[in-house]
């Protein structure tokens, strides 16, 4: 089994009830083990577009399955759970990344593994602080690092 995180995000409808749906459909899911969730968070969008407030989280799975099949296993959640994306960057229902697959660094047409705007994002690096303090990239960088030298975002975690 190999320990991954997911990203979620949702800023179109009840974010904190999708999300919590997504986390539920992630653990019914054959050949994956749901280990822990982070609290949720409120962002802002990313480049000041106008659009409602994220809801984020991350969640820390173990699974035998293949980055792809991962990934294709997390757009049919995306999907069942009634996924709305228009534009690049433009709101969404539901919006689940993976964010880390064990060690591995992926690079390929349909995911690129670590996930490529990570270290830029509190709305992911605080929820992943929150669930594995101690850990280190791929690449070795620690995420304590990567928080510290992330950009100010305002952020805020809900009850």
């Amino acid at each position: 089994m190999i320990r991954c995180f997911i990203g979620l995000g949702s800023n179109l409808g009840n974010g904190p009830a999708t999300l919590a749906r997504a986390i539920a459909a992630l653990a019914e899911l054959p050949g994956i083990r749901l280990i822990d969730r982070s609290s949720l968070y409120t962002s802002p969008p990313m480049a000041g577009l106008a659009q409602p407030d994220y809801t984020n989280a991350v969640a820390a799975i173990d699974t035998d399955l293949a980055p792809l099949d991962l990934l294709d296993a997390l757009q049919q959640i995306e999907n069942q759970l009634g996924r709305e994306r228009h534009e690049r960057w433009g709101a969404r229902t539901l919006d689940l990344d993976l964010l880390l697959y064990g060690d591995e660094q992926l690079t390929c047409e349909r995911l690129t593994v670590p996930h490529y705007g990570m270290a830029e994002r509190a709305f992911v690096l605080i929820p992943m602080f929150e669930l594995a303090p101690n850990l280190r990239l791929p690449d070795g960088r620690q995420l304590a690092s990567l928080l510290a030298l992330c950009p100010p975002q305002a952020l805020a975690q809900l009850a």
